[in-house]
């Protein structure tokens, strides 16, 4: 039987870096169920079936998302296969993308952010509006940045 695609060596080292990323950034874990010296595989399972939508994206001119958890594929409508690999830019709409950049650009030069508001499209098409969203940066086991990372709990349907 072969392994879920979020629970693989190499996403477990990222969600280690989502993890650590974040703490980073803000002071304080991204889910209240961490604890260290937590099993990878199972804090991969919880950020997966966390309550909350969760993606990150690479780096790169184009940066293609490299994680989403299971809030985030119900949101956006889509499966892993469909999420993981898309350019991250096709989950605002055309007329948003720049506001999206700007806000990207401004959580690499600050690490991170916290408050961003935005619209998003499903992969449907269908509109939906995030609030006080976090985005940080991805930090690699060299201090390289190495991607982004976004949450956000508060949205609703356009």
């Amino acid at each position: 039987m072969n392994e879920a695609p979020w629970l693989t060596g190499e996403k477990r080292g990222l969600v280690t870096l989502l993890l650590s990323s974040h703490q980073r950034a803000f002071g304080r874990p991204l889910m209240a169920c961490e604890r260290s010296r937590q099993s990878t595989r199972l804090a991969c399972q919880e950020l997966f079936a966390c309550g909350f939508p969760m993606l990150a994206h690479g780096t790169g001119s184009d940066p293609v998302i490299i994680y989403g958890n299971a809030a985030a594929l119900q949101l956006w409508g889509v499966r892993w296969e469909q999420l993981v690999g898309m350019p991250s830019r096709l989950t605002a709409p055309e007329e948003e993308r720049s506001e999206r950049q700007t806000a990207l650009i401004e959580a690499q030069t600050k690490e991170a952010i916290r408050g961003y508001s935005g619209t998003r499209v499903s992969h449907s098409g269908r509109r939906f509006q995030i609030r006080d969203a976090r985005i940080w940066t991805l930090w690699d086991e060299e201090n390289r940045r190495c991607g982004q990372a976004a949450c956000f709990s508060d949205w609703w349907w356009s």
